[in-house]
């Protein structure tokens, strides 16, 4: 995260206002001073913000849905062309089990998904 914020004029981040790792991702970004700003959603964004920015960076928290990134990219490039160009990270595989008393109630409800 912190190598991309050196390459940016703006930072937005997609995700939860209580979300600590999402406000954590922003604070990364103001902490090296770039303009930071934390948006539940394309919505959010103001078009005043872009003025003068040539690069911007766009992450979003663990449990941002991607289709709500992908709007943010869309409402971008309404307001103008864009050059989008993804950086690689840390891809996450993380999986979680649920603990067996739901895993048993989930799997009597579907049957299908137990296995």
């Amino acid at each position: 995260m912190r190598d991309i914020v050196r390459d940016v004029d703006l930072l937005l981040v997609v995700g939860a206002q209580n979300s600590s790792n999402s406000n954590r991702l922003r604070e990364i970004g103001s902490e090296t001073g770039v303009p930071s700003y934390l948006i539940d959603d394309a919505t959010s964004l103001d078009p005043n913000w872009l003025l003068g920015v040539k690069t911007i960076g766009i992450t979003a928290g663990a449990s941002a849905p991607e289709e709500l990134v992908q709007e943010l990219i869309d409402r971008l490039s309404e307001l103008g062309d864009i050059d989008l160009q993804p950086v690689s990270g840390v891809e996450e595989t993380i999986q979680f089990k649920l603990p067996p008393l739901l895993a048993n109630d989930s799997a009597a409800e579907n049957p299908r998904a137990a296995g």
